[in-house]
Parts: structure tokens; sequence; C-alpha cells
């Protein structure tokens, strides 16, 4: 009989994926699998379970939980000799990643995608011992996702980051940076960086509107040094996906990407504190098999048949 590993953190987003529990337990025995699960109480809890579960041969691995776990998870499995598949059940504040592969909402209707989808091989991003499945940035900006306390995230949501980030504009400075990616290099004063696997960050869908999570390629996004009103207009911007095209903004994609800092910067990893620069981020192709929908996906260059149509 196949087995599964529920790896879920129970007080992430609002507390409902525990009240799911028995639901999602059920949902996977009647799909064949042998279930049991695993409630994290820590940092590095869930890394530590997704090792065990690829220790012990588990066919498939289900995170439920916010993009701290879901990072947990796979830095657990990365590199490791078996990989069982993963699937993904949505309970955090933002649920960037759950967002970018059109998961839904709902925990019995993304148990349905785990059970009835289909198996897609995943890039995942590596940086040093670290790892990444959506998204790595650095600047001032992107060090609000570490001022939001747990308890106003469970009790607002995503607004909480609104709130902390309007605070913050006022001390957005620019830093000093040396990028090399793929050949080319950057080196001049930035507002922030982005390196991201997927089109979904930080609740804008389309801040990396080309980036697909199998390519083999990351999409790198700069916002050069520029003045308070200017990142106002380069964030509305970002809203419709016309940032590309800004004069301040390279907009580019690499499989290996060099950056160094002149001062100190601070590294951002799906939402979580990554360390410091400086970093070397390598695109781990094809690396984690992923349950999804057999809906055509936008996160995997595909299109939708009614759009060709239109």
């Amino acid at each position: 009989m196949k087995r599964a590993r529920l790896i879920y953190n129970p007080s992430s987003g609002r507390e409902h994926v525990k009240k799911y529990l028995p639901y999602i337990l059920e949902t996977l025995e009647k799909a064949g699998y042998e279930a049991s699960a695993h409630a994290t109480t820590g940092k590095d809890c869930a890394t530590r379970a997704a090792r065990a579960a690829c220790d012990r041969q588990f066919d498939l691995i289900v995170a439920a939980g916010g993009d701290g776990t879901i990072n947990e998870v796979v830095q657990g499995m990365v590199n490791q000799p078996h990989r069982p598949a993963l699937g993904i059940l949505p309970g955090g504040t933002t649920n960037d990643f759950a967002r970018a592969l059109n998961l839904p909402k709902s925990i019995p209707d993304a148990c349905k995608v785990i059970v009835e989808g289909r198996k897609v091989t995943a890039d995942v991003g590596q940086v040093g011992d670290s790892c990444f499945i959506n998204i790595a940035a650095g600047g001032t900006l992107t060090e609000l996702t570490y001022e939001v306390p747990s308890r106003l995230k469970t009790m607002i949501g995503q607004l909480a980051y609104y709130v902390k980030g309007f605070e913050k504009l006022p001390r957005i400075k620019p830093t000093a940076v040396k990028i090399s990616y793929d050949g080319k290099v950057f080196e001049g004063e930035i507002m922030l960086f982005l390196v991201a696997n997927t089109n979904s960050i930080g609740g804008f869908e389309k801040l990396a509107p080309k980036a697909t999570i199998n390519d083999g390629k990351f999409d790198l996004m700069i916002l050069k040094k520029t003045n308070l009103a200017d990142v106002v207009r380069v964030v509305t911007s970002a809203l419709r996906g016309e940032h590309i095209t800004d004069d301040r903004v390279i907009y580019t994609q690499a499989a290996e990407i060099d950056i160094q800092a002149g001062e100190e910067m601070l590294l951002n990893l799906d939402g979580e504190y990554g360390g410091k620069l400086p970093s070397r981020f390598v695109n781990l192709h094809r690396h984690i098999d992923l349950m999804l929908s057999k809906e055509p996906l936008a996160c995997l260059g595909e299109k939708d048949l009614n759009d060709e149509n239109d």
C-alpha cells in the first residue's frame, strides 16, 4: 500500500488546517494511502519531518500551512536520494506559492487536487545550504515580513503586511550591490531584488509575469535606486504587470545568480529570514514532483483553451 505523510502547522493562518485533520486523513485513506500526520512544534520541525519521510520512503508528503511551512518541507526534501511527491494544502496568511499553482483555497478542494490531479516536476532554488520554492528577495522593503507578529497575521491576514509596509516606506533606502547573472553584471544601488520561481509574490500575481516553475530559470527583477514617489509608482504599475518595461527596473531570466552587497542586506526566502548576503542562487531544474490540477496552468506556461479561442 502507498503511504502518505501529512506535515501540518497547527497554528498557521487562522488555525483551520487542524480542524480538517480527520477529513484530510480520511481523503488520503480513500485514495489508497496509508496516512499518518505530524504536527509541527517549532522552527525546522517540518524540515526534520520531511527528511524523515524521505528516509522512510513515503510515496507522498502533504504540506499543510503557509509559505514558511512549505519552505521547511521542501528544505527537508531537497537533494534527498528518495523524494516523495509533494501535495500542498494552503493554510497560511498569503499562500503565495499555492496561489501561483492555482490551488483551491478550501481544504476539501485542495485535497481533491492532491488525490485526483497530475504530477508535475518543478524547479527548486538553492542558496548555500538553504532553498526556496517560490521567491528569494533582498532589500529594505522585503524586511517587513520579519516585523509582522504571528498573532497579527492570524487576526487580520494579508492586511498585516500592507500595514507594516506603509509604516516602513519612509525608511526605505538603497543598497550598493554587484549582481552577476548568466554572464552579465549589474553594479549600482538598488531598492530591492527578487529571484522568482513563480509569478505570485507577496500577494502580487504579476510581479514576475513570465515565471514558470519548470523552465530551469529564475525570473530576476531589480528595482534600481529611486525616490519614494517612484517606488510607489512602480509598485502601483506592478499590480498590472507593467513595471517590467520601466527604466528603473531590470527584468530578466537566469539559471545562476550571484549577489554581493556593499553593506548588510538580509535575505528573504519564501517569506522567511534566509540569512545575509552574499549569496549564490542555483536553479535545481525539475527537482521535486508537485501534485497539481489537470486544468491548464499559467505556472507551467500553459494557456487555457478558452483563451486561445478569444
